[in-house]
């Protein structure tokens, strides 16, 4: 028997004795046999639906921390074109850091105190008139200090805080503790360089790259920005581990313990932080500042890169070499800061520190007198350049 007569019945005949026309026969298994690819194509697309459902899920889901580590070593930065170098440094604005900025920090900001909430005041004031959108947060909490109980209050501001990774810049807004001299009646320690002039810093990054970073966070980029500014960095008498760095301990332990993204629980958001960059002690002239960790050097290396760039293009003022600030072939040893809680929990380090310390360090004359402006700037368009290749902006 045929194949064709063993899976079709016979074609029974009509009312007047004729059978059905052989097109029609030949139609009736045609449409069988598209039916049932029909049906297999609609079963395809199911099993390739719910499998690119699973792979989203998976993927929006929680990140192992080696996958974050893997991310933040092999991070690959780009790099600015000569053009693009005088386009960012155009972009920072000099007068703008030294009066909407840096004046209203410099004032006594004791942890605590009424200064000190009016330099958190300014700095909400600025980060809240960008049109990026940061996201801002104050991390406020009690510690014990040689002067009784004292409230501290860091600032923090993410550019994007559902993105997975973030570059971390940091200074401390608070200013030490100086009993009244008789050598300067009614005057307060500033603090100028120690660390007005680096909170200003950070102000205006942020203000000179707002458009490139509003445009970062619609990418919703990997990696994002944070700041934080540090509150009770100084110790209220003798440096010790319980007397100092109140913020940061705070800070590092908190991020320790808090999962990111939301609800992992493999990763915390200081396994998010691809790299902590630190500014402390600038605004004075002719900083020497020096690489201190062996595993950010290459970080270190885009300084460098990015000093002897605008040097090159004419792009620096006061800046007799290539290579003025950043060097890489001197050490003068390791320095407490900020960093350290950090760096004890893992965290990469850059440290922008002057080493040798300037010589008005913890002194009254760390003032506004002492700082030199064309040195400021000069290390703003090099952050510039920095923070532009970094984040691709």
């Amino acid at each position: 028997m045929s194949r064709t007569s063993k899976r079709y019945k016979s074609v029974p005949s009509t009312s007047n004795g004729s059978a059905l026309p052989r097109c029609d026969q030949a139609r009736m298994p045609r449409v069988r046999v598209l039916f049932i690819c029909l049906c297999c194509v609609l079963i395809f697309a199911l099993i390739l639906g719910l499998y690119i459902s699973s792979d989203a899920n998976r993927s929006n889901g929680p990140i192992p921390a080696a996958d974050l580590t893997k991310d933040k070593f092999n991070h690959k930065p780009s790099k600015c074109s000569p053009a693009q170098v005088r386009k960012f440094a155009s972009q920072i604005d000099r007068k703008r850091l030294w009066e909407t900025h840096l004046r209203p920090i410099l004032r006594e900001r004791i942890p605590g105190t009424a200064g000190s909430k009016a330099v958190r005041q300014h700095i909400y004031s600025q980060l809240g008139s960008l049109s990026a959108g940061w996201m801002l947060e104050e991390d406020s909490f009690v510690s014990p200090t040689p002067k009784g109980s004292v409230t501290f209050t860091n600032v923090l501001a993410v550019l994007d805080p559902s993105a997975q990774r973030r570059l971390l810049l940091a200074c401390h807004y608070d200013s030490k503790i100086f009993p009244p001299d008789p050598r300067y009646p009614g005057k307060v320690f500033l603090g100028a360089s120690d660390s007005a002039v680096p909170c200003a810093m950070i102000l205006e990054l942020v203000t000179a790259l707002d458009v490139q970073l509003s445009a970062l966070k619609q990418q919703r980029a990997a990696v994002t920005l944070q700041l934080v500014f540090f509150d009770g960095e100084e110790a209220f008498e003798d440096w010790t581990e319980t007397d100092s760095l109140y913020g940061s301990r705070h800070l590092s332990e908190l991020m320790a313990r808090t999962p990111h993204p939301p609800g992992s629980t493999h990763t915390t958001l200081l396994h998010a932080v691809d790299l902590f960059v630190l500014l402390d002690l600038l605004g004075g002239p002719d900083p020497l500042i020096v690489n201190h960790f062996d595993n950010t050097a290459r970080w270190f290396d885009r300084l460098i890169a990015a000093e002897k760039s605008l040097h090159k293009q004419g792009l620096l003022s006061s800046h007799p070499s290539g290579q003025s600030y950043f060097r890489k072939d001197i050490y003068f040893g390791p320095v407490q800061d900020d960093h350290i809680p950090f760096l004890h929990r893992g965290v990469p380090i850059l440290h922008l520190i002057p080493t040798p310390f300037p010589p008005f360090w913890h002194k009254m004359d760390d003032s506004e007198e002492k700082m030199h402006p064309p040195t400021v700037e000069n290390l703003m368009k090099i952050l510039a350049i920095f923070l532009a290749e970094y984040l691709g902006l």
